[in-house]
């Protein structure tokens, strides 16, 4: 279990948990970008969810949540949802089907594990998919009391995983210091100190949603691969700040990259749920 490796110390002392998986952003950084997400939905998009920010907000905690220790079955199901390591597929594209194919070419051509490599892409588009559904049974069933609240929690999930998207150390083998040839790991670390960048140095969801507008999606799958590959770019960036020390105490340029990674993830967020809300007027369901 790779992610085991990064312990952030995050006790959350209400329920007696402690996460020891390397999240993207602590809880609250991934509540601040769905909260900021939902601030800019287009008037099409039920007013439920419209409004459901803080509600989302809550909810997007929930895949860190399941990693609980006291919770081994869903923990170890749920670790690699949260990443995709970019460099061990060594350059084969996923395929563009199911998590059963890709964790097929990770055994059969890759030789690798898929809870270290990751799967990511997959959780991103099977919460879209189940979040669709969800607003397929509000069309038909606008009245039904039941249906606003699996919508939120669709939603609320599916927000963690595209929050997880933006933050570049999810899209990276080196998700916490890089390898050197001696054995030693520089700047190791660095993925708690980002992490909890937002949190601890107050970015709020209203400076992350200015000026962001919903753009429609052609093609979701590619989309959610685009959005990925463009958040490993910034990989370097990453590690030029955190030699600085930027991230342990904020400058300027650190803080404007991390509210820059946040709106790409609240744009990001925010695109995928109206994508979700446009292919439910495709979908039949049934009770």
């Amino acid at each position: 279990m790779k992610r085991l490796a990064v312990l952030v110390g995050i006790g959350l002392a209400a329920g007696g948990l402690v996460v020891g998986l390397a999240p993207g952003w602590w809880v609250k950084g991934h509540g601040t970008i769905a909260e900021a997400a939902a601030a800019r939905l287009p008037d099409d998009v039920p007013a439920f969810f419209r409004a459901g920010g803080r509600h989302l907000a809550y909810l997007a905690g929930d895949p860190d949540r399941w990693k609980n220790r006291e919770t081994p079955f869903l923990r170890r199901a749920e670790e690699a949802n949260h990443f995709l390591d970019t460099e061990d597929l060594d350059g084969k594209p996923l395929p563009a089907t199911n998590r059963y194919d890709a964790m097929k070419l990770m055994y059969t051509e890759l030789k690798k594990e898929p809870n270290k490599v990751g799967v990511l892409p997959y959780a991103i588009v099977e919460n879209y998919e189940r979040l669709a559904t969800a607003f397929a049974d509000h069309r038909r069933e606008p009245q039904n009391p039941s249906v606003p609240m699996k919508c939120l929690v669709y939603g609320g999930v599916l927000a963690h995983y595209t929050g997880d998207a933006a933050m570049p150390l999810h899209t990276t083998r080196d998700y916490d210091g890089r390898n050197q040839p001696d054995g030693t790991v520089r700047q190791k670390g660095i993925h708690a100190k980002l992490d909890a960048f937002p949190e601890k140095f107050g970015l709020t969801a209203e400076e992350v949603c200015r000026g962001l507008e919903a753009k429609r999606i052609d093609d979701v799958w590619e989309h959610v691969n685009k959005f990925i590959a463009e958040s490993f770019t910034h990989i370097p960036r990453c590690y030029e700040l955190d030699a600085k020390g930027a991230f342990d105490k904020p400058t300027d340029e650190s803080r404007a990259f991390v509210l820059e990674r946040c709106k790409a993830g609240a744009q990001f967020t925010m695109d995928i749920w109206y994508a979700a809300w446009q292919k439910s007027a495709k979908i039949q369901t049934f009770n």
